[in-house]
């Protein structure tokens, strides 16, 4: 069984207000986040949906790498990429669709193979159980050739 923290920092009122993240590895420290970096095009910092992709991104990467490892077949690259979308629900907000992507070198590995891998590992992988009140979570796996 594993914890990990992270924790926020919060000034200010509504849109006006700043905040700030940290994780306790510091790969966030006082990462700063607000309205403008949320809603707006502010790239100067960070969003909750931002960092939710993030770890679904990391996630299934791990739970499909190590899938493979267990199929007998050796991950030589494996990119993901996570597409969160927040859209107006009523008076507040929703995340009603989260896109996986995964393109990925693993020789010796049949399509259908990859395919089937790649999907149990979406469904397999912790965020995506904890993430489950996303009505779609979708996958795009391509399998690239070895390198």
């Amino acid at each position: 069984m594993t914890e990990k923290t992270a924790s926020v920092h919060w000034q200010g009122q509504g849109k006006q207000g700043q905040g700030q993240i940290s994780t306790e590895t510091s790969a966030l420290k006082a990462y700063p986040y607000g309205f403008s970096s949320r809603f707006a095009d502010d790239r100067r910092g960070t969003n909750p949906e931002e960092l939710l992709g993030a770890a679904h991104a990391a996630c299934f990467t791990m739970a499909f790498s190590f899938a493979c490892d267990k199929a007998g077949f050796a991950t030589e690259l494996v990119d993901t990429q996570a597409v969160v979308r927040l859209v107006t629900d009523g008076d507040g907000f929703t995340i009603d669709r989260i896109a996986l992507s995964l393109n990925a070198v693993v020789p010796g590995i049949t399509e259908a193979q990859f395919q089937e891998i790649a999907e149990t590992a979406k469904k397999a992988c912790p965020l995506s159980k904890a993430l489950a009140g996303v009505a779609q979570i979708t996958l795009l796996a391509k399998l690239e050739n070895a390198r």
